[in-house]
């Protein structure tokens, strides 16, 4: 499983587990599948932020592996 803080690594399609703002206190996770890539820089220590096909906003957490 890769963590979500390099940009190269996320496309959408992909399902992710992701930290919405109002969870970063408690570190609850949401699963997901990528709509879009909210980050422009090609990585960010927290987490590229996406948007989630759901329309939620988090930081990536996890890939999951899907192979």
């Amino acid at each position: 499983m890769k963590n979500g803080q390099n940009r190269k690594d996320i496309r959408a399609g992909l399902e992710v587990d992701i930290v919405l703002k109002q969870d970063q206190r408690t570190g609850k996770l949401t699963r997901g599948i990528v709509k879009d890539i909210l980050t422009n820089s090609p990585t960010h220590h927290r987490g590229i932020k996406v948007r989630l096909q759901d329309g939620q906003i988090g930081r990536v957490q996890h890939i999951i592996d899907t192979e």
